[in-house]
């Protein structure tokens, strides 16, 4: 019965997500901790540290981990299968139909409908990630500062993390 609801879980997740793996977090969230209990928040959260490090798309990384801690391998290959499976039947009916309505109306406004929803769930995201990451004042000192030097100093992002641990091994 567990991996029927890991897979009806990714399964839905999959489907009701459009914007990619950072629009996914919250919902991974709600079914991963608050509805199933399969984690805690803080294990969310480290998490969510593992996947974005790790090679591949975020929503992949988490089922197959996620999946992997609720039902071993197979729980891994489920949810994995059941993140993927609503975007390849998406993507083979867009192609099926791409020159008939490609230049409709009604489908350029849907996307433009769509596109501020992906805004707000990225920053749902980001905000709820934000409750439970900054657990001090050194984690807010930290966390702004590598925001600084992302966001207007272009800082690589892997070199982001790897100096976020060395300050973490220093701070703490």
């Amino acid at each position: 019965m567990e991996l029927l609801n890991l897979f009806l879980s990714f399964l839905k997740i999959g489907a009701f997500t459009f914007g990619g793996g950072y629009a996914m977090i919250p919902l991974i969230e709600k079914e991963a901790v608050e509805i199933h209990g399969w984690l805690t928040t803080k294990e969310f959260i480290d998490i969510l540290a593992v996947v974005e490090m790790t090679p591949g798309p975020i929503a992949i990384n988490s089922a197959t981990f996620l999946g992997y801690k609720v039902g071993g391998v197979l729980g891994s290959v489920l949810a994995t299968t059941a993140v993927v499976l609503p975007s390849i039947i998406v993507i083979i009916l867009i192609a099926h139909f791409l020159s008939k309505f490609k230049n409709s109306p009604y489908v350029d406004w849907a996307f433009k409908g769509i596109r501020p929803v992906v805004l707000g769930l990225i920053v749902s995201a980001s905000i709820s990630v934000a409750k439970n990451a900054f657990i001090d004042f050194k984690s807010v000192i930290i966390g702004g500062v590598l925001f600084y030097l992302i966001s207007f100093k272009k800082l690589h992002p892997i070199l982001a993390i790897i100096l976020a641990g060395v300050a973490g091994v220093l701070v703490y």
